[in-house]
């Protein structure tokens, strides 16, 4: 550190100057602030503002004089200029934070008074506040507490005249500050009436892209999603952790096909109406068999209307002014798109019956094929059709074909392009790809046999945190499966990847340790799952799970489930704010009388044995006036006539003890001093 100074302030360095070190402390409290904002502001703007901030650092170590504003207002003229070309807007959330980010950076360059301090301070903390505008996890809230610590310390430090204490006490008292202000936070968030929806968000960029699911299906798109560690939900078990190999998260179903790309579309030829779950058991539409399962799930926001539940769900979650349905083909359906975190809980069954009883004239919209695609396909099931008899047996031949090793199927990531003859391509000269491509031509393959067939894309599997118990369930397990209609049975589930890769649908029962060289070999650290690694990796997901469920989740349901466990029963908004009121107000007056007692009790004792010195004094007749040091104060009162020789004798030794005390040889940490002011003020009587 001592060379980096030297080298931007030159050979001759003196000590830094107190106007340096606080406006380079307040430079560190921006950069603070501004850092997070590099990740989704412009490339651009991010440079210019590093730029700039790395200038006017130079600046203050060189000793250079401020650029004019004749050079400024230029500059930041055609900075607001490129916000607009960039955001062809200058308002709203993206365009309003890029120029607030620019705008601060060129108040540093031209601060002259106190003023300016002042602007910059408030624009950091507006900054600070947009941070939660795009993440609000739990590592952005302590990343802004530093920060808020830090620009509180600059502050400070701009305040002080006179004697400044050290950097380590200024920045005690910042977080002092921001620790005294917590108590009223917390009562605040508790309690202040809530409003239904993301606090933290702004309408025009409620539907903005997220990663996830998408309502079609094409080669590649799946595999995309497995390369994010993204987290789609979080589920927590009531009863028994299911094994991984019935983890099938359901989401959207996809039944047409128009040869490259699967969609869901509600085609005419369906009479029947989506299905309520006061239907179920009265038109036999789902039987359920077995023990259910119970369980709750904690959704990340996606933009999408879906929900996603094991199957089969029983039933619709109800979510707070957003209804859910449960469509006949058994997905959940949101009325809006799920733009905030949601937690919600389900019931399924493992085991069911689903639409045995539909008719044949129900079933033809998952026979359709689209003409003048995949002709070596349907010449393939064409043959296996009239080869092999019954519909389970043919199942269990299209499933032996990609299992053969003979015929070369394998799972990859990574899998070569296709043309317009994509299933074709697939199943007789690549033999590569992954779930996506592995489901969608095993229904194509299905339909061409006569069997009725569809595309159901979800997560398959999860990993259990052994800390919380929760799982989590990550856009890399992002699938594609497979279900057939067979008389009696109705609907089954049928998994053609895990056909060619059963350890895809087996990862995460028993994961094992596993090392990871680093130092070119040199080391090998254990990445498996009784690694340190992945208990602090766990320990951590559990306490961001923790932030997110407690948290960023407390919803106004929450909420009043919160007031009613503390007996208030159901109260509006006014009686919630006054609550509000009397709780804020009685916590302040708890941390502001200890505070006041402190600093009664954190007087100086020297000072303190002075006070007792005036008041004695003053009930004699003898006042001390505020302008008086304790020099004059002694030469009035030894004339006085009041006192006798000795108590003259032990005031004056008493105020020449006092000035050399206070003004001369500091010796506040002597004991014999203060006892020797003690046993004088004695002899004053």
């Amino acid at each position: 550190m001592k060379t980096l100074v030297r080298f931007f302030a030159g050979r001759n360095a003196r000590p830094m100057s107190r106007d340096k070190a606080d406006t380079l402390l307040l430079l560190l409290a921006c950069f603070l602030v501004l850092a997070p904002h590099a990740v989704h502001l412009p490339l651009w703007v991010t440079g210019i503002g590093a730029i700039l901030l790395f200038w006017r650092g130079w600046i203050t170590f060189r000793g250079n004089r401020l650029p004019s504003r004749w050079l400024l207002l230029p500059l930041a003229a055609l900075a607001m200029g490129g916000i607009y070309l960039n955001f062809k807007t200058l308002l709203g959330q993206d365009a309003g934070v890029a120029m607030l980010t620019l705008l601060l950076i060129f108040k540093l360059l031209e601060m002259h008074a106190k003023r300016d301090l002042f602007v910059v301070v408030f624009l950091g903390f507006f900054l600070i506040l947009a941070n939660f505008l795009y993440t609000q996890n739990i590592a952005t809230a302590l990343l802004m507490i530093a920060a808020i610590v830090t620009m509180l310390t600059a502050q400070l430090s701009f305040q002080y005249t006179g004697t400044v204490p050290s950097l380590a006490r200024r920045f005690r008292s910042g977080a002092l500050i921001v620790a005294l202000a917590a108590p009223l936070t917390v009562v605040l968030f508790l309690l202040f009436p809530r409003i239904q929806g993301p606090l933290w968000g702004l309408p025009s960029d409620a539907n903005a892209g997220r990663t996830g699911l998408s309502d079609q299906m094409s080669p590649g798109n799946i595999a995309k999603l497995a390369m994010s560690q993204d987290i789609a939900f979080r589920a927590q078990f009531s009863d028994a952790v299911p094994p991984n190999s019935a983890l099938y998260w359901r989401g959207i179903v996809l039944d047409r096909f128009d040869g490259k790309t699967w969609t869901h579309y509600q085609t005419q030829h369906r009479t029947h109406r989506p299905m309520r779950y006061d239907e179920q058991h009265t038109a036999g539409t789902l039987t359920a068999q077995g023990n259910p399962l119970h369980y709750r799930i904690t959704q990340e926001p996606g933009s999408r209307p879906w929900l996603f539940a094991l199957d089969m769900p029983q039933a619709a979650p109800q979510l707070p002014d957003n209804p859910v349905r449960l469509t006949q083909d058994m997905q959940l359906l949101a009325r809006r798109p799920i733009d905030a975190r949601v937690r919600y809980d389900v019931v399924s069954t493992p085991r069911y019956m689903l639409q045995p009883e539909l008719a044949k004239a129900e079933l033809q919209p998952w026979l359709a094929l689209p003409s003048g695609y995949n002709p070596r396909t349907l010449q393939f099931a064409a043959k296996l059709r009239r080869s092999v008899a019954g519909d389970a047996e043919r199942i269990a031949t299209v499933l032996a074909f990609f299992r053969d090793n003979k015929y070369g199927f394998r799972y990859t990531l990574e899998p070569p392009l296709l043309g317009r003859n994509g299933i074709d391509e697939f199943l007789f000269v690549t033999r590569a790809g992954f779930c996506e491509h592995y489901a969608g031509a095993f229904t194509v393959i299905m339909r061409a046999m006569g069997i009725p067939a569809r595309v159901v894309t979800g997560y398959q599997g999860g990993e259990i945190n052994p800390v919380d118990g929760f799982m989590t369930v990550r856009q890399s397990d992002a699938h594609a499966w497979a279900e057939v209609w067979l008389p009696q049975r109705g609907w089954v589930r049928v998994d053609p990847t895990a056909a060619v890769s059963p350890a895809r649908i087996e990862r995460s029962v028993a994961i094992a340790p596993t090392t990871e060289p680093m130092l070119g070999g040199l080391i090998n650290f254990n990445t498996g799952r009784d690694s340190w690694i992945a208990a602090l990796r766990f320990r951590w997901d559990a306490l961001d799970n923790g932030w997110n469920q407690w948290v960023l989740n407390y919803t106004p349901e929450r909420q009043k489930n919160l007031l009613q466990s503390l007996g208030f029963g159901n109260i509006g908004w006014q009686t919630m704010a006054l609550l509000m009121c009397v709780a804020g107000a009685i916590v302040t007056l708890i941390i502001a009388v200890p505070l006041l007692a402190g600093r009664r009790r954190d007087n100086d004792p020297v000072e303190a044995l002075y006070a007792s010195l005036r008041r004695r004094m003053e009930r004699r007749g003898f006042p001390h006036s505020p302008h008086e040091g304790p020099r004059t104060y002694a030469r009035r009162l030894l004339n006085g006539p009041a006192l006798t020789p000795v108590m003259q004798e032990a005031l004056q030794h008493f105020l020449s003890l006092y000035e050399q005390t206070r003004y001369g040889h500091p010796a506040l940490s002597q004991p014999d001093t203060l006892s020797q002011l003690k046993t004088l003020l004695n002899q004053i009587r």
